[in-house]
């Protein structure tokens, strides 16, 4: 099978040419216009922004071939804003026009939930085709997306999904199939999805089971702290308050591929690289990291995000690389999104300083390009007790935790160094500012917590979940199944994240799922 991939050159496409070659496709790029005319089978990924993606459309000589093709009728899939720009136009480009291949328009959610719509959700077949032979219908899909296409045709659609409002998340036009969902992340459901396309024939079908409405589910993460041990390997790690070493040498908990692959087939919904070299090494030399992120994505087929260095950054040389370049490297290598930590609480720094946004942060400059869910932000806070709300300018709480000296109220101050250095900021404002900036995530880490076992803060989650709009993911602290019920069933969190846990096996992911489900929390059902 050949397929041809239209790469107009932003974001992660590496997962998507992975998925194809593990299906036995081959695979080759749009490389000048004309490639797209002589397409077998065209695929088009699309991410960012919707007048960037038409802008580089345009700049290559994409759009008139590509309308040509669509026009025959020839086999096509968008996927997500491969999707949205088939229509007239969206409201994130204002006065840009799409592809006008479809009637209708581009929509953000305004809806009361968390935007962007982040993580897992399922699928209502709303006519027969192809592309649902194999699948039950009850699989859920892996979105990323704050827009949703409103076609004015309704006979277009193929699938609808459930999201504070019933949008469409699949097309079909004849040949011609685009979906709001990543197939190429989406597990072993996207891979069958996948699969029906490219096969092509067959008997149109409804799934067997429909579902009345559709909900998203909370996102089980497993997070993968590597680093070079002593003798130049990477190796997955965990400590105990940051400290990594035992006996004098780097605690070596398995191969980072190998334990991401293994999460993977026990149900993980996404998995998190931390570089912890990457905070005084910089990442566009750590090759290795880079390779772990290309072997990883030939057989992970969930969304991974790598952390660790996100920052601009001046050689001994004196060649200045920018935070978007050593994104770019990340995501060519297989990353979805990528996590900024220390240097977020530096731009929030200066961004409270001059009351404006620079436009130039590392923050701004990915989400510009890459789009806000590709941008992470990691917070590390750590506990300041006060006596009195009146004695700290910050947020505080009143908190059932009292402090050493039976203090009643707290803030939550920001930490940069992997723990090791306060600044004056708090969790909540940072969030708050990193949301104003560009950002589409938020993992919530916890100084205090980490490596306890004592279950989630809670109370800190809480107060940022009710400062943001954006996603929240929980982290430190887990140590029995007990605590990801907890923290779902008493914060809004989207997503909890877990790391020792896990790799020591004293929880395992199949058995949180599986205590989840009992107790009524929607999740993604380990196929």
């Amino acid at each position: 099978m050949k397929v041809t991939l239209l790469d107009y050159g932003a974001g992660n496409v590496r997962s998507v040419v992975n998925a194809l070659k593990a299906l036995g496709a081959e695979v080759r790029p749009v490389e000048r216009p004309e490639d797209i005319l002589s397409a077998e089978r065209l695929v088009f990924p699309g991410v960012g922004n919707f007048g960037s993606i038409m802008r580089a459309l345009h700049e290559r000589g994409f759009v008139e071939p590509l309308r040509e093709y669509l026009r025959q009728n020839r086999p096509f899939l968008g996927i997500c804003l491969g999707l949205q720009v088939l229509f007239e136009g969206s409201e994130e480009a204002p006065g840009v026009a799409g592809l006008g291949v479809f009637p209708g328009f581009v929509r953000r959610f305004r809806v009361g939930l968390s935007v962007p719509h982040i993580g897992w959700n399922g699928v209502k077949a709303r006519k027969p085709s192809p592309l649902f032979n194999g699948l039950s219908g009850e699989e859920k899909f892996y979105f990323v997306h704050s827009y949703y296409v409103e076609p004015a045709d309704t006979g277009l659609v193929l699938t609808t999904t459930d999201y504070g409002l019933e949008f469409a998340s699949a097309v079909q036009h004849g040949n011609i199939i685009a979906v709001q969902f990543h197939p190429e992340k989406s597990g072993k459901a996207g891979l069958r999805f996948l699969q029906n396309f490219l096969e092509g024939a067959g008997k149109a079908v409804l799934p067997p089971k429909i579902p009345e409405r559709t909900r998203l589910a909370r996102r089980i993460i497993a997070c993968l702290d590597v680093r070079s041990d002593d003798e130049g390997r990477l190796v997955v790690t965990k400590g105990l308050q940051y400290d990594v070493r035992e006996g004098g040498r780097v605690r070596d908990m398995g191969d980072p591929v190998e334990l991401a692959h293994r999460y993977y087939l026990e149900g993980a919904d996404e998995i998190t690289f931390l570089n912890i070299t990457g905070f005084r090494d910089f990442p566009l030399k750590d090759m290795p990291m880079l390779e772990v992120l290309r072997r990883t994505s030939e057989k992970v087929f969930v969304p991974l995000t790598i952390g660790g260095g996100i920052r601009d950054f001046t050689d001994r040389d004196g060649t200045h690389y920018s935070a978007l370049e050593v994104a770019g490297a990340y995501f060519r290598a297989g990353a979805d999104k990528v996590s900024i930590g220390s240097d977020a609480v530096y731009i929030v720094e200066e961004y409270l300083k001059t009351g404006k946004a620079s436009g130039k942060s590392s923050i701004e400059t990915i989400s510009r390009v890459y789009g806000r869910q590709a941008v992470v932000i990691s917070i590390d806070p750590k506990r300041c007790y006060v006596t009195s709300p009146s004695e700290t300018p910050h947020p505080v709480i009143e908190t059932e935790i009292p402090g050493p000296n039976g203090e009643r109220y707290c803030w939550f101050q920001c930490t940069v160094k992997g723990g090791r250095e306060v600044r004056d900021v708090d969790a909540v404002t940072l969030a708050k500012v990193c949301e104003e900036l560009g950002a589409g995530e938020i993992l919530l880490n916890s100084i205090d917590r980490d490596g306890t076992n004592q279950g989630y803060d809670l109370e800190l989650i809480r107060a940022v979940k009710e400062a943001v709009s954006i996603p929240v993911i929980a982290s430190s602290g887990a140590g029995r199944v007990e605590h990801f019920y907890q923290v779902f069933a008493k914060t809004e969190a989207e997503a909890a994240l877990a790391a020792g846990i896990f790799h020591r096996r004293e929880v395992e992911i199949p058995e949180v799922k599986k205590y989840l489900h009992e107790k009524g929390i929607e999740v993604r059902p380990i196929s």
